[in-house]
C-alpha cells in the first residue's frame, strides 16, 4: 500500500467510526417519541441501582470491549467483573450473585453463546441489559432493557473486521458508566480512592497530603517589614534541613502578603549590595498566586505550567500561610518535568 493510500485508509476509518458514534447520539436526542432516551435512562437506572456487580459478557471482540467497559465501571466505584459466555455454562455461572446485573454484548444479536447465557439468566430472573444492532434482534427479546447501535458499516477496505461496531459499543459503555456514576453522585474523593496510583492518582491527591514545607515545622513565616538582610538571616540560618526556595511574608494581621524567592534575591543583588537593607515589602512578589489545603496536586501543576512559577504558598480560608509547594516536590512525584 502506497503512503497516500495508507493515509486515506486511516482517515476513512477514523471518520467512519466517529460518524457512527454521532449517529447513535443523534438517534437518542432526535427521537420525537422519546423512546430511545427512555431506553437509555432505563439502562442507567438498572446499572446505578445495582446492589451487586455489573457483570459484562461478550464473545470474541465484543468480549474484549466488554472487559474495558467493566474496568471503567470499577474505576467509577461501580463493582464489575467479566464473564466469558461460553465458560459461563461450564461452571462459571456461580460468579453471578443475587443483586447483580448482567450486560450482554453482541452486535449481531445472534451470537449463540451470548444467547444461551441470556436465556439462562432470564429463567433465573437475573436483570439483563443487552446491546446489539437492532431492537428486533434475538438478544433484545431476551433482555429487560436493550440498546440498539443501529446498522453500522464496519470501517476499512473489506468492511468485515469488527471496527465501527466495537468502537460504537465501547463509546456506549463509557456513556452508560459516566451517567451511572453521575446518578450515584460520585465525588472526586471517591474517584481518587479507586485511583491511588500512577499520574492520575497523584494528581488527585490534596495539597495537604503532599505539602512537605509546613508553617510551624520547617517553613518560617516572616514579617514583611523586616529588611532583606534580617529576613535572610532568620529564614536561612538554620542547619541540618533543606530550606525552601522562597521566604513567605505576612502583614501585621498575619495574612499572606508576598513571597521572596531565590530568583528575587539574585535580581536584587545585581542592582547592588545596598538592596539587602531594603524592607522586604518593597522587593517581594506581592499577592502571589496561592493554593488552599483542599486544592489538588493537579491545581498546582496547572499554576506552574501557566505562570512559570516554582513556589506556591498554601493558605487557609482566612488567607494565613499554612505551607509552601515547591516545584521540586512535584518533579519528585513525576507530576511535572524538569
Amino acid at each position: 500500500m502506497k503512503r497516500e493510500e495508507a493515509t486515506a485508509c486511516i482517515t476513512d476509518v477514523l471518520r467512519c467510526e466517529a460518524e457512527a458514534i454521532e449517529r447513535i447520539a443523534d438517534s437518542i436526542a432526535a427521537d420525537p417519541s422519546g423512546a430511545e432516551a427512555a431506553r437509555w435512562e432505563a439502562a442507567v437506572e438498572l446499572i446505578a441501582s445495582c446492589d451487586g456487580h455489573v457483570v459484562v459478557s461478550g464473545m470474541g471482540k465484543s468480549g474484549l470491549i466488554g472487559a474495558k467497559i467493566s474496568a471503567t465501571f470499577s474505576s467509577l466505584g461501580i463493582p464489575s467483573n467479566v464473564l466469558h459466555p461460553a465458560e459461563a455454562v461450564h461452571g462459571d455461572l456461580g460468579r453471578i450473585r443475587k443483586g447483580d446485573v448482567v450486560m450482554l454484548l453482541s452486535y449481531s444479536g445472534t451470537t449463540e453463546e451470548v444467547l444461551n447465557l441470556a436465556a439462562i439468566l432470564k429463567a433465573d430472573e437475573v436483570p439483563r441489559l443487552g446491546i446489539s444492532a437492532r431492537h428486533d434482534s434475538h438478544l433484545a427479546e431476551l433482555c429487560d432493557v436493550h440498546l440498539a447501535l443501529g446498522d453500522l458499516e464496519e470501517a476499512g477496505t473489506l468492511n468485515l473486521a469488527p471496527t465501527t461496531s466495537t468502537t460504537a459499543c465501547l463509546a456506549c459503555g463509557d456513556a452508560l458508566a459516566m451517567a451511572a456514576a453521575g446518578h450515584r453522585r460520585l465525588t472526586e474523593d471517591q474517584f481518587h480512592r479507586h485511583h491511588p496510583g500512577g499520574l492520575l492518582g497523584s494528581s488527585l491527591r490534596s495539597i495537604e497530603e503532599v505539602m512537605r514545607l509546613r508553617v510551624g515545622d520547617n517553613l518560617p513565616v516572616l514579617c514583611q517589614d523586616l529588611s532583606v538582610r534580617d529576613a535572610l538571616h532568620e529564614a536561612w540560618s538554620g542547619e541540618g534541613q533543606r530550606r525552601a526556595g522562597a521566604i513567605v511574608l505576612v502583614d501585621q494581621t498575619g495574612r499572606l502578603s508576598g513571597i521572596f524567592t531565590d530568583g528575587d534575591l539574585r535580581r536584587l543583588m545585581m542592582e547592588g549590595a545596598e538592596g539587602l537593607d531594603r524592607p522586604m515589602k518593597d522587593v517581594m512578589t506581592n499577592r502571589p498566586r496561592c493554593l488552599t489545603l483542599e486544592d489538588r496536586v493537579r491545581d498546582a501543576r496547572q499554576l506552574i505550567a501557566e505562570h512559570r512559577i516554582d513556589e506556591i504558598p498554601v493558605v487557609d480560608a482566612g488567607g494565613k500561610p499554612m505551607g509552601l509547594i515547591d516545584v521540586q516536590d512535584l518533579i519528585t512525584m513525576k507530576i511535572v518535568q524538569e
